[in-house]
C-alpha cells in the first residue's frame, strides 16, 4: 500500500469522473448524428474506454510521468453537427483520415518542435487558463446548490489542514454522502450490463475528409494536445511528446472502425493527476494516471453500466469536486505565468483569452490564448 497512496487512486478515479461526467452527452449526441442506435453508441463508449485506458497506462508507465489521455471533447462536438448528412462508413473513414494526419505530425516531430518555441511563462498562463474555469465553478455551484457545495468547500479546508494528502479523498467521500443523504444522487436508475464492441467497415469520401476528418484534425491538436502538453510541461515533466502524439494517432486508427473517433492528451483530467493533491513526491504521480487507466478500461469493459453511475452524482458536486483538486494547481500555474516581468503582459492576454472560452471558426479558447499572447509578446519587444 506505500506504492500505492489511497491520494494517487482517488485522484485517478476524479480524473475519470470529471471527463465522463462533463462531455459524456456529446459524444452521445455526436454517435446519434451519425445514425448509431443504442448498441452502437455503448460501443462507441466502450472502444473509447479501452483506448483511453491502454494508452494512459502505457504512458503512464513507460515515462514514469502522469499522463492522461481523453477523447477530443471540442471535436465532439464538432462530430454532433457535421456528421448529419454522411453514413457511418463514411464517418469511420474520416476518423480514420484524422489519425493519420496526427501520425505525421507525430512521426515528423513537427508539433512538438513548435511547442518548444513557447516560452514557458506563456505554457503555464495557458493552462491556468485551461484550469480556471473550473476553479470558477466551484463558487458558481454555490448558486444552484449550496447546501452541497458550501460544506464541501468548508470539509477541504478542515481536511486540508488536519489531513493535507487525503484532504481530496476526504471531500470526495464527504461529497458522496451529502450528496445521497440530501436525496441529490440517482442511483435506482443504474442497471448492470457488459458492452459490445461493433465493427463498421470504413468508407473514404472527399467530402467526409474536408468536413469531417480535417476539423476534426485541427481542433484536436489546437484544442486539446496543445493545453494537454502545457500540462506536461508546466508540472516539471521534460517528457518526450512525439512519440505519445504518434501512438495517439496510431491508436484512434487502429480502433476507429468500433467508434474510437480521435484520443489525445487530456489536460484538465492529467492537471488533477498531476498537481500535489495527487501525490507530494512528483516521481510518483503517474500512480495517479495509471489508476485513471484502469477505471478507464473498466468504463469500456461496463459501458453502459459506469457511464448511469457517473451520471448519477449531482453536476454541482462534481464541477465543485473538479475545481477543489485543480486549485494548487491553478496557483502554481499563475505564479509562474507572471514570475518574469518581460513577459507577464503575453502571459495576463494569454490567461484572459484562454479563460474567456471564445472560439473561433470551430476552434477553441486555448488555441486563441496562445496565439494572442505570442502576438503581444513579439509585437512589445525591441
Amino acid at each position: 500500500m506505500k506504492n500505492l497512496p489511497i491520494s494517487a487512486i482517488v485522484a485517478g478515479f476524479i480524473a475519470v469522473l470529471v471527463g465522463y461526467t462533463g462531455s459524456a452527452a456529446i459524444i452521445f449526441q455526436a454517435a446519434i448524428s451519425a445514425g448509431a442506435d443504442d448498441q452502437l453508441i455503448t460501443s462507441w463508449m466502450c472502444i473509447l474506454g479501452i483506448a483511453m485506458g491502454v494508452t494512459t497506462i502505457g504512458f503512464s508507465w513507460h515515462f514514469k510521468a502522469p499522463i492522461l489521455t481523453a477523447w477530443s471533447t471540442p471535436g465532439a462536438a464538432i462530430l454532433a453537427t457535421s456528421l448529419a448528412g454522411f453514413s457511418m462508413a463514411e464517418a469511420i473513414g474520416a476518423f480514420m483520415l484524422s489519425a493519420a494526419l496526427i501520425c505525421l505530425f507525430g512521426v515528423t516531430g513537427w508539433f512538438e518542435k513548435l511547442m518548444d518555441r513557447i516560452p514557458f511563462p506563456i505554457a503555464a498562463a495557458l493552462l491556468g487558463g485551461v484550469l480556471g474555469k473550473f476553479g470558477l465553478d466551484v463558487f458558481a455551484s454555490m448558486e444552484t446548490s449550496w447546501k452541497l457545495v458550501v460544506p464541501m468547500f468548508i470539509a477541504y479546508l478542515i481536511f486540508k489542514r488536519l489531513a493535507k494528502i487525503y484532504a481530496i479523498p476526504l471531500v470526495l467521500v464527504f461529497a458522496m454522502f451529502l450528496s445521497w443523504y440530501l436525496g441529490l444522487s440517482a442511483f435506482s436508475t443504474i442497471h448492470f450490463s457488459v458492452s459490445k464492441l461493433i465493427w463498421t467497415t470504413p468508407e473514404f469520401s472527399f467530402s467526409a475528409a474536408l468536413s469531417i476528418a480535417v476539423p476534426l484534425f485541427i481542433v484536436t491538436m489546437a484544442s486539446q494536445n496543445l493545453p494537454g502538453i502545457a500540462v506536461i510541461r508546466s508540472a516539471g515533466y521534460t517528457t518526450p511528446i512525439s512519440p505519445i502524439i504518434t501512438w495517439t494517432g496510431i491508436t484512434t486508427f487502429l480502433l476507429a472502425p468500433f467508434g474510437c473517433f480521435a484520443i489525445n492528451l487530456a489536460a484538465i483530467t492529467a492537471a488533477i493527476c498531476a498537481g500535489e493533491s495527487a501525490h507530494p513526491d512528483k516521481q510518483k504521480r503517474y500512480i495517479a494516471s495509471m489508476s485513471a487507466g484502469v477505471v478507464y478500461l473498466l468504463t469500456g469493459a461496463f459501458a453502459g453500466t459506469i457511464t448511469a453511475l457517473f451520471a448519477s452524482f449531482p453536476r454541482e458536486m462534481v464541477l465543485a469536486l473538479a475545481g477543489l483538486a485543480l486549485l494548487a494547481t491553478i496557483a502554481t500555474s499563475l505564479s509562474q505565468a507572471m514570475d518574469k516581468v518581460d513577459y507577464r503582459e503575453a502571459a495576463l492576454i494569454t490567461f484572459l483569452v484562454t479563460l474567456s472560452g471564445m472560439t473561433l471558426w470551430g476552434i477553441g479558447s486555448a488555441f486563441w490564448g496562445l496565439v494572442f499572447g505570442v502576438l503581444t509578446l513579439t509585437l512589445s519587444r525591441k
